[in-house]
């Protein structure tokens, strides 16, 4: 029991939390009753008339209405909508490319909303690290900031890939010249197997 319990402790700890719903919601698209164990990558879905609250260990998650995040123990996904969070345990969250965390390990609550393609991102209290493709930097308490939900190297490999795919699309083959080759080839192919041939076409040729 000395080794068993204490060992069942540290895994509940760190794999678990706790969601309470209020109004409709899904955890991996079943409905929540009122509240539900939540472990590392379960889905917490709420719609226009809902929100819900993930309690763990020193961390507390309110996903705001009309918002899709995924829970990953030491952090929360955003996939869209908004959540606001409050941490002593440096909970992260983390929007596309964009990841927001708290830069010490002090009592922090940030708000982050990620709605058509922009992260917006609010230091209620304390201060935050905003990482991506670009870098870090410290968004200081009371103030907030807006980047792109995708990296530029995605943009970039979007753009060039939009910029091929219409010039495969009608394929070498397909060309004037390449037709008029795979023909006269063909025609002189025919030829030359008429000419070859062991019995002739007439007593003339």
């Amino acid at each position: 029991m000395i080794i068993i319990f204490p060992a069942a402790l540290f895994a509940a700890d760190q794999a678990s939390a706790m969601v309470y719903s209020h109004g409709p919601a899904l955890l991996n698209g079943n409905s929540i009753p009122r509240m539900s164990a939540l472990f590392s990558g379960d889905l917490v879905q709420t719609n226009k008339d809902s929100v819900a609250n993930i309690n763990a260990t020193g961390s507390s998650v309110l996903v705001l209405n009309d918002s899709l995040v995924q829970y990953e123990g030491n952090s929360v996904s955003l996939e869209h909508g908004g959540v606001t969070v409050s941490t002593s345990k440096s909970l992260a969250t983390r929007a596309g490319a964009v990841t927001v965390s708290p830069a010490s390990s002090a009592w922090t609550e940030f708000e982050v909303r990620d709605v058509d393609g922009k992260v917006r991102i609010m230091a209620r209290k304390g201060d935050l690290t905003v990482s991506d493709d670009k870098g870090s930097t410290t968004l200081a308490q009371g103030q907030e900031t807006t980047r792109d939900e995708e990296s530029e190297k995605n943009k970039k490999k979007k753009r060039a890939a939009g910029g091929v795919v219409p010039g495969a699309a009608g394929g070498a083959l397909n060309s004037p010249v390449a037709v008029g080759i795979g023909t006269g080839v063909i025609v002189g192919a025919a030829a030359w197997a008429v000419i070859q041939s062991d019995d002739p076409a007439s007593p003339s040729r």
